[in-house]
């Protein structure tokens, strides 16, 4: 009888820690699954383009809502923003991560982002096969396997790793993407309509999607009728419904052999 009284009481016990794990996961709603990487592409010609400023404080603007949930858009699992090429070829990124910007306001975070990738910065070259590999390897280290994997660039997506590879779209290689998970897409912003198609063309990839925005696109974020002034920015419902159908768009898979 004492047996079975005991076994009686662990099983009681066992199905309130799952009811009380299952009630606490419904009032908080599902962990975060997204893993979100943000490369600023930091060489001379997108820093002198025009487009590199509006590319910060988009990026203060977007990384504020995601973390915050606003309008609708997905709370990231981790967040890591790092730097797309630097002062050497296959030179090591640093990647900052979530706490960087955590529990800032908007304002902070563009303000951090200047400091992280300034403009003084000499960097002449735009590795984007060193940062996917970064990518890869951060993945793997952290255990983010099989989770879906965002990778947001700001860049003109225009590679200039040394005189043979220069604008040479064939030279990104998205290979240590492929197999980390089964949902894996690259949004390139900031480009123009032809790079923009090249990458969609002509980069190899078997499940790796890709998306392009082009940068006259991508700088009327800021338009009044987007961000609506002195409207506190958790009500701007443009301002997220245009993110998510100009940059956080559900992308097909394609493959390019």
């Amino acid at each position: 009888m004492k047996s079975i009284f005991s076994r009686t009481l662990v099983t009681i016990v066992v199905l309130s820690i799952i009811l009380s794990g299952c009630q606490k996961m419904n009032e908080q709603g599902e962990k975060p699954r997204l893993s979100l990487f943000v490369g600023m592409d930091i060489s001379g010609s997108f820093m002198n383009s025009g487009y590199f400023d509006n590319g910060i404080d988009f990026v203060a603007h977007y990384l504020y809502a995601h973390l915050n949930g606003l309008g609708g858009l997905e709370k990231p699992n981790v967040l890591f923003v790092g730097s797309i090429g630097g002062a050497a070829e296959g030179e090591a990124k640093t990647f900052y991560p979530v706490q960087t910007f955590a529990n800032m306001p908007i304002e902070a975070i563009a303000a951090r982002l200047r400091e992280v990738f300034p403009k003084e910065s000499l960097n002449v070259f735009t590795d984007y096969n060193a940062f996917f590999e970064k990518v890869a390897r951060t993945v793997k280290d952290k255990n983010l396997l099989m989770r879906p994997i965002s990778i947001v660039l700001i860049s003109d997506g225009v590679p200039d790793v040394n005189s043979e590879t220069v604008t040479d779209i064939r030279s990104i290689h998205v290979q240590p993407l492929e197999r980390l998970a089964r949902s894996v897409t690259i949004r390139l912003l900031y480009t123009n309509p032809v790079t923009g198609k090249e990458w969609q063309t002509k980069v190899k990839r078997q499940r790796v999607k890709i998306w392009t925005q082009d940068a006259e696109v991508m700088k009327a974020w800021q338009d009044s009728t987007l961000l609506v002034p002195g409207k506190p920015f958790a009500e701007q419902s443009m301002f997220f419904d245009w993110v998510k159908d100009n940059v956080d768009f559900g992308v097909r898979g394609s493959r390019v052999r």
